[in-house]
């Protein structure tokens, strides 16, 4: 039995450890059945070498919240979470074409790179779309064999087969709303935005695997009743959506540096977040025309970028989503606080809500 001492930084140090010796190994055994596959298996461990793990940090309080002891085995079962939002991150930079993560190259950038320095390789503009096409389909393998490993690393976890029994079925709610999610983004990008649009997209694409899920596989490990159970939903569902539209706010007008993201993928990409969205509805028709001819431009330079936070700033939008994020989290909050959960469990889902919404990258 582990330490029942927590702290976020603790927390994540023990979480870290897990994710990196059990890919690490796995790496290596990847490589080990050809050593051409080495620069895939590097981005096997680029993929989990960094990250704030409030997924994992869910699911242990969604454990503990029931009354559960601290355990190494949870920590393990939480930290599988990482590796599904590790599979859905190459995915998505993968559809979004987006360049980089962590202040990274994403793995199809990177992958792209290892494919050129092949020595049979050659330099025309047929053989570029070749190395392009084999680094995406690359990437993609990376994901799907990441995805793969999040179900080994929870199964192989130490609980007793009868815990794992009560949570399995939620893998599978867990996997088909996040990739509805992302269907629905795919759908959606380029149409006319609209706010009720992206809030759903938000809410199966991010919120729902983000918050939702790991607390409630959490507390299907844990045996948790009925009425916590949707009180998890009540609580996550809100601070899932609040993680997300900090997202969109961090994607336009957050550092780089700290981000580790490019700021104009969205703006690009015509993506249907809410942040473009009740920009759109505040907007007048001359504004509409300015947008119109900016949003989903691959060649979108940095006084076009301008002019789209220009828009947004006098009409008001970012602050518009900032309310939404403050709404959300008071209506988690409030959830929180009308269940009957240990004292701890109440402070450290109170922290994390914090965390999730207010944050710098």
């Amino acid at each position: 039995m582990a330490s029942d001492q927590w702290g976020p930084a603790t927390f994540k140090a023990r979480v870290d450890e897990v994710l990196h010796e059990f890919v690490a190994r796995e790496a290596d055994e990847f490589t080990a059945i050809d050593p051409t596959l080495a620069p895939v298996a590097r981005q096997l461990e680029a993929a989990v070498a960094e990250g704030k793990r409030l997924r994992a940090a869910f699911c242990y309080w969604g454990w503990r919240a029931v009354g559960q002891p601290d355990s190494d085995a949870l920590v393990r079962a939480a930290a599988s979470m990482e590796l599904v939002h590790a599979a859905a991150v190459v995915h998505d930079d993968l559809i979004d074409d987006s360049p980089l993560r962590h202040g990274r190259p994403t793995a199809h950038t990177a992958l792209r790179g290892a494919v050129a320095l092949r020595p049979d390789t050659d330099r025309d503009a047929d053989a570029d779309a070749d190395v392009d096409a084999t680094a995406r389909s690359l990437a993609m393998l990376v994901g799907d064999l990441l995805m793969s490993l999040a179900g080994q690393l929870f199964a192989t976890c130490g609980l007793p087969g009868a815990y794992l029994a009560r949570a399995r079925p939620l893998w599978s709610v867990m996997a088909r709303e996040l990739i509805a999610g992302e269907c629905l983004e795919l759908l959606r990008t380029g149409d006319r935005p609209d706010t009720t649009v992206s809030l759903k997209v938000i809410r199966y694409k991010t919120a729902k695997y983000t918050v939702e899920q790991p607390l409630l596989i959490g507390g299907a490990l844990a045996g948790a009743g009925t009425r916590l159970r949707e009180g998890y939903s009540t609580y996550g569902l809100p601070l899932g959506e609040a993680f997300q539209l900090r997202d969109d706010l961090l994607g336009l007008f957050g550092d780089p540096e700290r981000t580790g993201k490019a700021n104009a993928d969205d703006v690009r990409g015509q993506r249907p977040t809410a942040l473009l969205a009740e920009t759109w509805r505040l907007a007048d028709d001359t504004e509409r025309d300015l947008l119109r001819a900016l949003l989903g431009r691959d060649d979108l330079d940095g006084q076009g970028l301008d002019a789209v936070r220009e828009v947004m700033h006098r009409l008001g939008a970012p602050e518009q989503i900032e309310n939404m994020i403050g709404a959300r989290v008071e209506e988690a909050l409030d959830a929180l606080h009308e269940l009957d959960v240990p004292a701890q469990a109440v402070n450290a889902l109170t922290a994390l809500a914090h965390s999730a919404a207010v944050r710098l990258s």
